[in-house]
């Protein structure tokens, strides 16, 4: 009997014990909501602190496009897929139609193609063209590759960039990935990554596929990640580039490209105002004709203007000069 007494006495005593310690703790684990505290994320900080930190969400530092802006009502992008230019440091949009419609991006999928290549390699490191380089879809842009061609991929880039040569496309894939599918994977899992979730790509080029697809906001998201690699931004500001390359037997190959962008060319002049570093064009029968911009006004502020599946490149520059036009 006296070990039973002992025993209830004991737990007596310790219901007693953590009555009294989870009842003088509850004040500190109590944090109610206040709709007024500017905590978007997570807070961090005990209930009786006045200091806090905030980690910070996902979009801290993007633009969050909740539907269509109308801007000044000076751009008119009917009869195109979508169009949009977003300032960078204001996280804004000045102007947005229809960007979360999933569209064939054509060859602003190289974007993606020159982020992967750089964040997984070197740019001495050589690449050497096997025989899927040649094919292709006819008619498709290319500086005629050829099985056993050998650049480097700062080389294969500018080519990339500046003349959209759909065979160094491959050719980067397949040397950067191991093959093309795995860097697919690549390209997939990084806009992921970024946050480019209405986007699948089935190839390292744009040339069309059903299943290839993006959106002008998940351009932009794209765009604002390319921009931030140095080479990226000097190689889309160039206008025009010549190299030397080799074939399989040592031989010298000499290639002359000139930008598919009007803006590098010259061809084409932005608002007053407005200094245009470079982007990247893109054009099929299936996308349209399409361009991803990055400008700047008279305070070196940035902005990202993205057009996708205009009817022509006449209405292409005409639309990218209003959205440019936006910028004030």
């Amino acid at each position: 009997m006296k070990c039973i007494n002992d025993l209830r006495s004991g737990l007596f005593a310790a219901l007693l014990f953590l009555t009294v310690f989870l009842s003088g703790c509850s004040s500190d684990l109590t944090q109610p909501y206040q709709n007024e505290m500017n905590v978007p994320a997570f807070s961090v900080g005990t209930a009786n602190s006045d200091s806090r930190s905030t980690a910070d969400s996902f979009a801290s530092d993007l633009a969050v496009i909740s539907g269509d802006i109308t801007g000044s009502g000076a751009v008119d992008s009917s009869g195109t897929g979508a169009a949009a230019v977003i300032s960078i440091e204001d996280k804004r949009a000045l102007y947005a139609d229809n960007v979360f419609s999933q569209l064939y991006p054509a060859s602003l999928t190289k974007v993606m193609t020159a982020i992967v290549a750089l964040e997984n390699a070197s740019p001495d490191t050589l690449l050497t063209a096997s025989a899927s380089v040649s094919n292709l879809e006819a008619g498709a842009q290319a500086i005629g590759l050829a099985q056993g061609d050998t650049m480097t991929l700062d080389q294969a880039l500018r080519i990339l960039l500046v003349y959209s040569a759909n065979d160094v496309a491959v050719m980067i894939a397949e040397n950067i990935g191991n093959d093309a599918t795995g860097f697919i994977d690549m390209m997939n899992r990084k806009a992921a990554a970024i946050g480019a979730t209405s986007t699948n790509f089935v190839n390292s080029n744009g040339l069309s596929d059903n299943n290839h697809y993006s959106t002008a906001y998940d351009m932009y998201l794209i765009f604002r990640e390319a921009i931030k690699i140095p080479l990226f931004q000097e190689i889309i500001n160039m206008n025009s580039y010549s190299t030397v390359y080799h074939d399989s037997a040592g031989n010298e190959k000499t290639v002359n490209v000139t930008s598919t962008n009007l803006y590098s060319r010259g061809v084409v002049t932005a608002p007053a105002g407005i200094t245009v570093i470079g982007g990247k064009t893109g054009t099929t029968s299936a996308a349209g004709s399409c361009l991803v911009l990055l400008a700047k006004d008279t305070s070196g502020r940035s902005y990202i203007s993205v057009v996708m599946r205009a009817p022509g490149q006449e209405r292409l520059y005409e639309l990218t000069n209003q959205l440019l036009g936006e910028i004030r």
